[in-house]
């Protein structure tokens, strides 16, 4: 089952700017290999993968896991995460 989502004009602006594809999103977003608690926001987590296709860094996706469709608000390559996971 295909997880649905949207993407805040935030989100899509920096994805262009960053270079930061669709599927790397959608692959961080339904399958992560860790989910940790926004220390700021309880209605917000932040989701980690691998990306093997850009040097193997870590791709930050941040999602309001509250709301339907759950929205990604923010990605980013997390320089912090390298080695980590």
């Amino acid at each position: 089952m295909k997880m649905i989502y949207e993407l805040t004009k935030h989100a899509k602006k920096v994805m262009e700017e960053r270079g930061i594809l669709d599927d790397w999103v959608a692959k961080t977003f339904s399958s992560p290999e860790l989910i940790r608690p926004d220390p700021k926001d309880g209605q917000v987590e932040q989701r980690f993968r691998r990306i093997p296709e850009f040097g193997g860094r870590i791709l930050r996706v941040v999602v309001n896991k509250e709301v339907e469709p759950k929205r990604i608000l923010s990605v980013f390559f997390d320089r912090a995460m390298k080695g980590k996971i």
